[in-house]
């Protein structure tokens, strides 16, 4: 619940008509607001929450706003409080850090440049055994998202809130976006996944990724990070002086460490090793990159001392997300399921998960389709980086390649197998639909804008017994 007094201190906003006294909770979105809830008019690129109020106060139960003309309309606001301020997204943040100083618990920050999502919720899975967690819903990673994550989290706090714990993924495409989200959830452990080739339009470098992942440090009095991560490592040691817990597949340095590792349909088998502990893992997750996301999230439960039944049954139980390397079957064929984003880094781990599957002895899968939709967001790294894949799928055997968008034809060109490009996802699914046979796996993956998930959807809409589920 948040005050009129709270929501004055946080943001020394005055208020220009007052009605209810309590809000249930923070929107920024007129169309979604709840009852009750206090409506924050953000000004962005291509909307102004300003031009919105009205609507938003039919079922809320106030607003904050910044522009001067609201001061002489307060009195046509009956019953309902607004208040004034100078910037309504510094407000935002403001709330959100008045909040975040009341709250008792652990604040786990988690940071990277793949993965980020899926060791969030695993880290969720299993802290929740024993305690009431907070965390940020589905990608909510930036300081629009993260902050109402904040806030409204606080309505499902435990009674005194000694029994909490934050759970919340820091999204980052250029520098200093970390340390400002980190300057309002201050939290005390946080966890680097690992340093990839993201956002390079935004960064420049990989220098300048790891630089600006790594603003988490001066925040947090421990770290959880990827051992097998070089680069990473070499950042963290010249940088960070508080306690380092490591853990990694190939480092044998590492403190939680992931041994006999299996692969099958079903997904993924493996022990990690703590000290002198060790537990078997029966993972439903696919992927030697969801080894790493797991072994991260069982180093946090490491350090808040839970034992290796609790981090085995959390691991366990989780299903994994969405649209991220979902495993589905139809019509005789494997499709691996990808399309949330994509970068150099995460399109090279799927595709080796791709070579992965063909690979496996039960000789199921006969033919490798890889169906990928242009990397983003790469400024001058765009034009390499799409080139390279070419070699990529060349070395790992790659039967065919559906290519989306203009810079995917750069590698299609330079591919030694048979290749095609299209436009867009659409086409792509309707030239598949015409190739497919039965043992064939299909990689699909791409960054969100090319709306890569419109490929299975076209081949649902050409063929009955393409309906993946």
């Amino acid at each position: 619940m948040l005050s009129i007094a709270d929501a004055i201190g946080a943001t020394d906003g005055k208020v220009i008509s007052e009605g209810g006294q309590n809000f249930s909770g923070v929107s920024i979105d007129s169309r979604t607001i709840n009852d009750g809830e206090l409506f924050i008019a953000l000004k962005g690129d291509r909307f102004d929450g300003h031009d919105f109020v009205d609507e938003a106060l039919k079922k809320g139960g106030g607003a904050i706003v910044q522009k001067s003309e609201f001061k002489s309309q307060g009195s046509k606001f009956k019953n309902k409080t607004i208040i004034f301020v100078d910037n309504t997204l510094l407000a935002l943040h403001s709330i959100a850090k008045y909040i975040r100083k009341r709250f008792k618990g652990h604040v786990i920050a988690v940071v990277g440049s793949n993965g980020k999502t899926t060791t969030k919720e695993l880290i969720s899975e299993i802290l929740g055994l024993k305690f009431n967690i907070i965390k940020t819903e589905g990608n909510l990673n930036n300081h629009i998202g993260m902050p109402l994550c904040i806030i409204n989290g606080s309505k499902n706090w435990a009674s005194k809130n000694n029994g909490d714990i934050m759970v919340l993924e820091m999204g980052t495409n250029r520098p200093g976006d970390i340390n400002e989200l980190c300057s309002i959830a201050l939290p005390d452990i946080g966890v680097v996944t690992n340093i990839g080739y993201e956002h390079l339009q935004g960064f420049g470098s990989l220098y300048k990724v790891r630089e600006s992942e790594l603003e988490i440090l001066p925040y947090v009095n421990k770290v959880v990070a990827n051992a097998d991560d070089a680069f990473l490592m070499e950042g963290i040691f010249s940088e960070f002086h508080g306690e380092v817990v490591t853990f990694g597949i190939e480092n044998e340095k590492a403190a939680l460490i992931a041994k006999g590792i299996v692969f099958s349909d079903s997904g993924t088998k493996f022990y990690i090793q703590a000290e002198d502990r060790k537990v078997l893992i029966n993972s439903r997750l696919h992927g030697r990159f969801n080894i790493y996301n797991s072994l991260a999230a069982a180093s946090v439960a490491y350090i808040l001392e839970f034992g290796m039944e609790d981090i085995k049954n959390g691991l366990e139980s989780f299903g994994g997300i969405d649209m991220r390397f979902e495993v589905k079957e139809a019509g005789g064929v494997t499709f691996l399921y990808d399309v949330y984003n994509a970068n150099p880094s995460s399109m090279d781990v799927s595709l080796r998960e791709l070579a992965r599957f063909v690979s496996l002895e039960n000789r199921k899968y006969k033919r490798t389709i890889a169906v990928l939709g242009e990397m983003l967001e790469l400024g001058d790294f765009e034009i390499e980086a799409h080139r390279n894949l070419a070699g990529q799928m060349s070395d790992l055997q790659v039967d065919i390649f559906i290519g989306v968008g203009p810079l995917m034809s750069l590698a299609v060109e330079k591919f030694k197998g048979q290749g095609i490009c299209f436009n867009t996802a659409e086409e792509a699914g309707i030239e598949l639909s015409n190739i497919l046979h039965e043992g064939d796996v299909v990689l699909i993956k791409g960054s969100r804008a090319k709306k890569m998930e419109r490929v299975l959807d076209s081949l649902k809409e050409i063929r009955e017994d393409f309906h993946a589920s």
